[in-house]
């Protein structure tokens, strides 16, 4: 028949419960950490993909009352604009209008050639 006294040393329910607690909290710290690591991560890899696809395209710069409108990559930083990104084939329309000339710093027409 088992010893229903405990033995010197043994912990009590109640401190079993609180090691428990304090492990199990610790834990959950973890799996937080990791989770807002995972957060930064998937964020960063949307803005790396969504750079990705602006590099892939072309946008138009409205034209201003003294200005004509211009052609850019899309990811020139003259015009940080990524609303309205345009295919290759719109892009060569584009620069074939009178009124749209290529941003002399991104060079959009060296990506449309050949």
């Amino acid at each position: 028949m088992p010893d229903a006294t405990p033995h010197p040393g043994a912990l009590s329910d109640l401190e079993k419960n609180r090691a428990l607690l304090d492990w199990l909290r610790r834990q959950v710290g973890q799996i937080e950490r990791r989770v807002r690591e995972l957060e930064i991560q998937e964020a960063q890899e949307r803005e790396r993909r969504g750079r990705a696809r602006a590099e892939m395209s072309w946008k138009i710069q409205p034209q201003r009352s003294s200005s004509t409108a211009l052609l850019h990559r899309g990811g020139c930083a003259t015009y940080p604009d990524r609303v309205g990104l345009i295919s290759r084939e719109d892009a060569m329309v584009a620069l074939a209008e009178p009124d749209i000339e290529p941003c002399g710093v991104c060079r959009p027409d060296t990506g449309l050639q050949g």
